[in-house]
Formats: structure tokens, sequence, C-alpha cells
């Protein structure tokens, strides 16, 4: 599988649909504050807007499996970057809240497809490669967020309206998926019985880590700024350096993930990476200093780096599902807990304090480990002359 027709190989293709998903959800995070201005809508009725697109999300993902099978993955991944391309420069004129809705919805429905259909992909790809390769397909998620956020806010910056900036990361990403296009595969795994299913067995089992890293990360995306600035006392204008140094260790682990994974085995480097995280939110959390919980957020973002790649990876070998529905479901779980683990934080710091919060996060890591140990992961490790 090195080519596919006469273009790109598929191994690249995976790569540069992952590029291409962090990178339209890293350019909505800079749309966001134009959409609010643009609809006058106040804090409350903005998160009930946010999570239109985790509805449209969670909508989709389950039944990507079954279009898989029956279209192939090249035909559902474009069809869903059709839906990214036709909203997103829509989602930053939009003064209507209902109509915002609703093209949100059709939003979160191609970014929703376009997750699971990648990672359908990516299994199918490493399958067939000799040495890991799914730490790096994420990692390039990763790039793709950081070069989102990046390039729309260097357009803004110059002067380019938001509507302008959109057309152009609109633009890229019809180039980008020109490029992929002959690299994506014309199949994917039959359907060996329901493609929407209950996770069961093994698969629930991973889809709770899943869940677990996914809700972590979320944790520190939307709380860690208010949680240096609350509890650690930093000025507000540094708040966002705990998402950076989180952000910046996650990708680089990523980058490095497979080499890692071929030298030490899958179950070292979950077990492992359930613990530095463990560490990290401790010192997060137990550390009355600013500069060690920067470090300590560098730590979690190591160690959870290649936790869910890990897990992708598992899906592809286990026998208890097939394919088609265990990967939608697993990539449903781990959406939800995106959208569950700030609105969990919340509720706890609530009725009790963040720090506490923080404090059941590293509890969840710890139980992740510990999880991983019941796990088939597949865990000898690469040796040397096929790394």
């Amino acid at each position: 599988m090195s080519q596919h027709r006469s273009g790109v190989s598929p191994a690249f293709a995976t790569r540069l649909v992952f590029f291409i998903a962090g990178f339209v959800t890293a350019a909505w995070a800079v749309i966001v504050p134009f959409a609010r201005s643009n609809t006058g809508v106040n804090e409350a009725t903005l998160g009930t807007l946010l999570l239109c697109l985790g509805v449209g999300a969670l909508i989709a993902m389950p039944v990507t499996g079954l279009l898989t099978s029956k279209f192939g993955c090249r035909r559902v991944i474009l069809s869903a970057v059709g839906f990214i391309v036709l909203t997103t420069p829509l989602l930053s004129v939009i003064n209507d809240p209902l109509l915002l809705a609703g093209v949100l919805l059709l939003f979160g429905v191609g970014v929703g497809v376009t997750d699971c259909a990648m990672n359908i992909q990516a299994i199918l790809v490493e399958k067939a490669s000799p040495v890991p390769v799914m730490s790096g397909f994420h990692g390039m998620y990763s790039v793709g967020g950081i070069a989102g956020a990046g390039f729309l806010t260097l357009l803004l910056t110059l002067g380019m309206t938001i509507f302008t900036g959109t057309l152009l990361v609109t633009l890229a990403v019809i180039v980008m998926t020109f490029i992929s296009r002959s690299g994506l595969l014309d199949y994917a795994n039959p359907t060996e019985g329901p493609a929407f299913a209950v996770p069961r067995g093994a698969v629930l089992l991973l889809g709770i880590v899943c869940f677990a890293v996914f809700l972590t990360e979320g944790t520190v995306l939307d709380w860690s700024a208010v949680y240096l600035t609350d509890v650690r006392n930093i000025p507000e204008t540094l708040g966002g350096l705990g998402y950076t140094c989180f952000a910046i260790a996650m990708t680089l682990f990523r980058l490095t993930g497979d080499r890692i994974i071929a030298r030490l085995g899958r179950l070292p480097v979950v077990l492992g990476g359930s613990i530095v995280a463990a560490v990290g939110l401790a010192l997060v959390t137990y550390i009355p200093s600013w500069e060690l919980s920067l470090i300590g957020y560098v730590l979690v973002g190591a160690g959870c780096a290649n936790i869910v790649p890990v897990m992708f990876s598992a899906v592809g070998r286990q026998t208890v599902m097939p394919q088609a529905a265990a990967v939608p479901a697993i990539t449903t779980l781990g959406y939800l807990g995106v959208l569950s683990g700030p609105a969990f934080i919340g509720y706890v710091a609530h009725f009790s304090s963040l720090s506490f919060a923080f404090s059941l996060i590293m509890v969840l890591m710890l139980m992740v480990g510990a999880l991983s140990l019941t796990l088939n992961l597949g865990h000898q490790a690469v040796t040397a002359e096929n790394s």
C-alpha cells in the first residue's frame, strides 16, 4: 500500500487529512469572537450555539462506519470536507443566531465524519505498515491546529477581514484535499454486522480510555488559563501559557510517538504516559508555583500524547466488533469526553474547588494506566531492524 494509483501515497494522504481536520477546527476557534459579535448573543446563548457543533458531530459519527463500508474512505472524506468548505466562510458573516446554529450543525457533521473516516483510513494504512504510524497521523492533527490558528490570526493582523481570511482558509483546505485525493482509499472494511452499535467488550474499554484522555485534554483547553489566573494568581495576559505548554508537548511527542512506540511497545507507552500525565496534574494542583504548573502542563501533554493513537491502533486489531462500528464508537466516546469535561470541571469546582476538580482528573489518568493492563495492546516492541 505504498502508492495509490499514480498520486500520493495513502500514508501521506492520511497525514494531510489529519492536518486539514486540525486546521479547520483551530480556524473556527479564531472565528468564534466574530460570530459572537455578529449575532450579538450573550455567553449563555453562545454556549448553546457552540453545543450545536458538537451535536452535529455526535449525530454524524456513529453512521460514518456504515458510509465508509458502503462508499469507501475517499468518497466519505471528500463529501465531509465539502460540508466544511461550504460552511466555514458562512460562520464568519452570519448575524442570525438560529441560522448560525444550523450552519454550525452542518459544520459539525463535516468535522465529525472527517474525524471518524480519517481514523478508519489510518487504521487500514497502519495495518499495511511494518512499523507504527498512528501517532504521526494524530501528530499532524496537532500541527494542523497550530497552523490553522496561526494562519488565520496572521491574515487578520495583516488587515484582512474575517470573511476574506476564512475564504483563504477554505481555499487552502480545497488545495490540500485535492492533493490528498489520489491517496485516499476507495474502500474500507466491510460491514460484518450492524454498523451502528453500542460499544462492548474490549471496544468499550478502549472507548473509556479515549473518553478519559479527551476529558483531560478538554479540561486543560478550557480551564488551564482560569486555574493559572485564579489559583496561581498570574496575570491574565499570561493565562494561555498553560495550554501552550501542553499543546507544544503533545505535538512534539505525537510526532515522535511512532518511534517511541516501536522501541518501547504500546503498553509501556500507555502505562507510562498515564503516570506522567498524573504526575503533571499533581504538579499543577499541589505545588504552589506557577512555574512548576507550566512544567506540569508539559508533562500532561507529553503523557497524554500517544495514548489515544495506541487505542485506535488497538481497535483495528480487535475482533469483538467490526471496525466499521468500532471506530465510530470510540470516536464518539472520545468526543463526549471533550464536550463533557469542561462542564464536569465547572460543576465540581462550583461545589468544592478547582484544585479538587483537577485532583479527580489526576485520579482518572491513573485509572487509565490501570485499565491499560487489562487491554490487549499488542505491546511487543518493533525490532530495531524494522524501525
